[in-house]
């Protein structure tokens, strides 16, 4: 299965510059599964946090690492597909909302609740429990809200229960 249109994605010219060289991106496929927490804390990402979903998805297909957005509405999934266009002229991101024919080629899936999707290596999860599934790491995307920051101390608890290696990177 062919996730990925170019032979090599960083020769297509529009994948050469990464105005976001300095994002954490941490990924190993280890036997340990890794949940990775990004805490929105500064005002550009504040404003606007599902950017921090569009360069998470970025730096996925860069990694070539077929992924899945899962979010919490579909009003979510469409704004996320209508940003994922738009937020970096310079970068071409193959993404569809699933529920479609071409899901399994698709490199960034975009999960609205109740689609059901294959699992994939990786996984940025917008929603409020913990991502199910078989993967290898699941980026957690958490907003500044303190009702947001108490559901993802249950979740971070969680996903060190079932063994994960877990990490925190304040944005």
């Amino acid at each position: 299965m062919q996730f990925f249109p170019f032979p090599d994605p960083h020769s297509h010219p529009a994948l050469r510059c990464s105005s976001f060289s300095f994002f954490p991106f941490p990924f190993s496929r280890s036997q340990v599964p890794r949940a990775d927490f990004y805490l929105i804390e500064k005002p550009r990402y504040r404003a606007e946090p599902l950017r921090v979903v569009c360069v998470l998805a970025k730096r996925a297909y860069e990694a070539e690492l077929p992924t899945l957005i899962l979010t919490r509405t579909l009003e979510e999934a469409e704004a996320i597909d209508d940003l994922l266009w738009a937020f970096d002229a310079d970068a071409f991101i193959p993404h569809q909302i699933a529920g479609d024919d071409d899901d399994d080629v698709t490199a960034i899936l975009i999960v609205p609740p109740g689609a059901r999707v294959e699992d994939r290596p990786l996984v940025i999860n917008l929603r409020e429990e913990c991502a199910p599934g078989q993967f290898e790491t699941v980026k957690e995307v958490v907003a500044a809200d303190p009702a947001e920051r108490e559901g993802s101390r249950k979740r971070w608890a969680e996903y060190r229960k079932r063994g994960f290696e877990v990490q925190k990177f304040d944005l």
